[in-house]
């Protein structure tokens, strides 16, 4: 049990994020483990199914493998790597990534822990962006990547490690405008020209630092982006990275104020893509403005001052903007000084930081998790209550045949064998049914399905091909993204009909046989589709300044964008595919273990009625079993529900307070 100092300085080491980020992990952590519980007594008590098990599973799958993404951005000598230190790395005790004058992460690099791999930098090197492949399918190439081994345990070793993503080199004029990192046409892109013709350029195109360390472990990936020269010339950062991370925080330096590429980056990158939740923005090095000579309220007026003239820039309100001392703070928590820690003000962006990162994540997970566990839940309810209310009925028929004669029993056989005839009559319909609803399937998935859509993809870059003009491209992608809406439209018109068949059929079920009703969990194309629209604005923001005719570089760049931008589209289309097809079992599953179990408890009844009128044998004997299955039932239902609360106590939505409560118990 750690001492109450060595609690403190852990406590001031990593302030609230630590904390909220812990009791994210505890949730997370708990919940799996409920599920786990729930399949095991589904397995024991034989109530599972395949399709129940298989949607368990892959839920278990998700949270197991959830990250927490946030993308730290700015321009050069903003002091961006001593943030993402002073952050997430102070209890290293040194800084993980370096943190120089100039020009430090050349760039984008991944922080994070991947257990199945050993500690280790991939770097995969610039001369790939000749290609137009992208750097997620390089990821499926390991070859292609130089490793770089690292001892967490030498900080000697990892400093040298580190300094390798530093790295630059000295290339001709035409390879780095052939990496798309120089143009000859616009001096204030990209690095310049040395004085012997060369061009200085990053050695790498990409980062991987897989680190061990509690945060990342836990499931944390920290993205550290090199300024608009990166962001402008790297695809998979304007389409993926950046709108999808689950934070952002854009840092600004105090002695910089906000400059035209400041500016470009926040309006081009960060703030206009309609995603605005969780976008932070840092002022940095506000030590620069300590002044001995100047009092304290002096001092404040003027970070307060600067403070509003970012905010004026940016266009947002000045609580978004962060006054903050990284380097000061990063001193702080590494020697335990707890009023320069509180004078490097990084506690309120940390704070911040956790609210927008952990509170928002888990607000998703819990939604994603309480759709899908809601329907199982219920499914399973359903299903043992209408075991309990079968067993219900034939213990009422049984006792109301004590005393009777056999006509009286022969007769209640014969009803309840009529009852069974006319329910299979039933099932034709059922299996009709399930004709229909198969035929349904799959021609919602021949507008969803991959081949169509890896259609749609050749069909565009093959126009995009025979057109070297601005307006042919346009063109190209304007049908593309016509023809990819228009498929989303009809698989949503064909889930509409598909919901309508499960209702009536619901609705008849429950009419005639008394089946259940159960609520069809809904499901949208919605989301999809706005993320295509995001993907198409984005595009046409990239270059709605391109001329009537492409240069060779702008058109290699295009091709380029279009690549990373048509992967994107078909990995909305992957989790589309899935989301449908998770979708479907939910509909169909239910109704199908409804009729099954109805038809299970006719046969049931019939038989045990066969058997006394056969006096093969006796009234007391059967209801006695009656009596036995039905406080089987009983429990089961009694541990299924304390099962199912504690599944959704945990999906009930609680405060950060709340949470690092429990987990402090």
């Amino acid at each position: 049990m750690p001492n109450k100092g060595a609690l403190e300085e852990h406590r001031m080491s990593t302030a609230s994020l630590a904390t909220d980020f812990e009791a994210y992990s505890q949730w997370r952590e708990d919940l799996s483990r409920r599920i786990a519980d729930y399949r095991q007594w589904l397995n024991r008590e034989d109530l599972n199914d395949s399709q129940r098990d298989l949607r368990l599973q892959q839920l278990a799958d998700r949270l197991s493998e959830d990250k927490l993404h946030v993308a730290f951005v700015a321009e050069f000598s903003r002091g961006k790597s001593e943030l993402i230190n002073a952050i997430f790395l102070s209890d290293l005790k040194q800084r993980l990534l370096p943190s120089t004058a100039g020009r430090t992460t050349m760039c984008p690099t991944e922080l994070l822990y991947d257990a199945g791999r050993p500690p280790r930098i991939e770097l995969l090197p610039i001369e790939t962006r000749a290609a137009s492949a992208t750097i997620a399918e390089y990821k499926n190439y390991p070859e292609e990547w130089s490793l770089i081994g690292i001892d967490p345990s030498s900080a000697e070793n990892v400093t040298q490690a580190m300094l390798e993503v530093c790295r630059v080199k000295n290339v001709s004029l035409d390879d780095a405008i052939k990496f798309g990192l120089f143009d000859p046409n616009d001096r204030q892109f990209g690095p310049s020209q040395n004085e012997d013709g060369t061009v200085t350029i990053p050695a790498w195109r990409h980062a991987i630092i897989n680190f061990p360390h509690p945060f990342l472990e836990k499931g944390l990936v920290v993205y550290d982006t090199p300024g608009l020269n990166a962001i402008g010339v790297e695809p998979e950062l304007t389409f993926n990275l950046l709108p999808n991370a689950h934070a952002v925080l854009f840092v600004l330096a105090a002695d910089t104020g906000v400059t035209k590429s400041d500016i470009e980056v926040w309006r081009n990158h960060i703030y206009a893509r309609g995603k605005n939740r969780g976008r932070l923005v840092a002022l940095n090095k506000i030590d620069g403005l300590w002044d001995e000579l100047k009092s304290e309220a002096q001092i404040n007026a003027e970070i307060d001052a600067q403070v509003k003239s970012c905010a004026d820039q940016l266009g947002v309100d000045s609580s978004q903007i962060y006054p903050v001392s990284a380097q000061k703070g990063l001193l702080a928590k590494i020697n335990g000084d707890s009023a320069l820690l509180e004078k490097s003000r990084l506690a309120a962006l940390e704070k911040a930081l956790s609210e927008e990162l952990i509170s928002s994540k888990q607000s998703i997970v819990r939604d994603q998790s309480d759709a899908e566990l809601s329907d199982l839940l219920d499914s399973s309810d359903a299903l043992l209550e209408a075991r309990r209310r079968g067993i219900e009925e034939q213990l009422t028929e049984l006792r109301g045949l004590q005393g009777k004669n056999q006509d009286v029993v022969e007769h209640i056989m014969l009803k309840i064998s009529g009852d069974k005839d006319t329910f299979e009559r039933g099932l034709q319909q059922f299996q009709a049914l399930r004709s229909i609803f198969s035929q349904q399937s799959i021609k919602l998935f021949s507008q969803i399905g991959m081949d169509i859509l890896r259609n749609e993809v050749r069909d565009a870059r093959e126009a995009m091909v025979q057109s070297r003009f601005t307006k042919g491209i346009r063109d190209a992608m304007s049908s593309f993204f016509k023809h990819v809406d228009s498929h989303l439209d009809t698989a949503n018109g064909q889930i509409e009909e598909i919901n309508k068949m499960m209702d009536a059929m619901y609705q008849k079920l429950n009419r005639e046989h008394g089946i259940n009703l159960v609520a069809i969990p809904p499901f949208s194309i919605l989301r999809y589709r706005k993320e295509i629209q995001r993907l198409e604005s984005a595009y046409d923001q990239q270059f709605n300044t391109f001329y009537t005719f492409l240069t060779t570089e702008q058109y290699t760049l295009t091709s380029r964008f279009f690549e990373t931008l048509a992967s994107r589209v078909v990995q909305v289309f992957e989790v589309l595919n899935k989301d449908v097809e998770s979708w479907l079992k939910a509909v169909m599953s239910p109704m199908e273990g409804q009729v099954r179990e109805h038809q299970m408890q006719l046969r049931r009844r019939l038989e045990s009625v066969k058997r006394i009128h056969k006096a093969a044998d006796t009234l007391e004997d059967r209801i006695g079993e009656l009596d036995q299955m039905y406080l089987d039932v009983s429990r089961q239902i009694e541990e299924f529900s304390a099962l199912a609360q504690h599944i959704r106590n945990l999906l009930v939505e609680e405060s950060v307070e709340d949470q690092e409560l429990a987990v402090a118990a």
